[in-house]
């Protein structure tokens, strides 16, 4: 009589132990070739770590001598990211509705969706170095770069929210005779309203958090008052920036983390 276990165990993702190991093995090899041909100056690493020590030597205490440059970088990063949120979300919506397949045709449809993978397709320190070499220095490049960084996220999420509506509303109206344009403000938007209302806090704590990156190459915020910081040496203020935004990350990931619960 065969013995019967009385505690479950969880199968392996891969059945075959042979293959189970011999992809480990595979991982481990690539991981290894990887780690030997990429042109790593070992020397410089190691010279690194002595600078290292004299920026975190320096850096200690922090300095909150010059809290006006501060404030003014926060404030500035702040005003960034309502601008980019709001401009975002304005541009997305429209998009979403290009960008779902129950609701456009395909060619406005493709164009929906290409719109938003060229969006998608770069990251924000790249959008924002061509920003800044289109329209300068300062805070306008950091919001248009938000803004297309806005566009990438809330479109695709919305798009996709559309694409799952009950679609018997849109029938009910195009049914009594409503036109496309009433039927996409009473049989659509009441129905993705609480996912873009989530989606709207959701972006503004992000924005706030890339707009300190952003910054940093030139697009205006507290991210180029932490590389001015950088620049000048003064490490003690920049590690004082470094604790105010991530201070600020965190009210701000705890604030919009409630919000979202309570629409939930």
């Amino acid at each position: 009589m065969s013995e019967v276990r009385d505690t479950w165990r969880k199968p392996p993702f891969i059945a075959s132990p042979l293959l189970r190991y011999g992809l480990y093995a595979a991982v481990a090899i690539y991981f290894v070739f990887t780690l030997v041909t990429l042109p790593i100056d070992w020397d410089r690493v190691a010279d690194g770590m002595t600078r290292a020590q004299r920026i975190f030597s320096g850096a200690f205490p922090p300095s909150f001598e010059r809290s006006g440059l501060l404030i003014d970088g926060f404030l500035e990063s702040l005003k960034i990211a309502i601008l980019a949120t709001v401009g975002g979300i304005a541009l997305s919506v429209p998009l979403a509705f290009m960008a779902a397949s129950n609701i456009s045709i395909k060619p406005i449809y493709f164009l929906g969706r290409g719109i938003i993978i060229v969006a998608r397709s770069f990251h924000p320190v790249i959008v924002a170095i061509i920003f800044v070499k289109a329209v300068g220095f300062g805070p306008f490049a950091g919001a248009l770069t938000l803004v297309v960084y806005s566009i990438g996220f809330v479109a695709k999420l919305l798009a996709e929210r559309i694409e799952e509506i009950d679609f018997g509303q849109v029938e009910a109206m195009r049914a009594a005779g409503a036109g496309f344009i009433p039927t996409l403000a009473y049989a659509v938007m009441p129905q993705i309203m609480p996912r873009l209302v989530g989606l709207g806090i959701y972006q503004l704590d992000s924005n706030l958090r890339a707009s300190a990156v952003v910054g940093i190459v030139g697009a205006g915020g507290i991210g180029a008052t932490l590389a001015n910081a950088f620049g000048r040496y003064d490490y003690d203020f920049a590690l004082a920036i470094t604790m105010v935004i991530v201070g600020v990350i965190l009210v701000s990931e705890a604030v919009s983390g409630f919000v979202r619960k309570r629409i939930a």
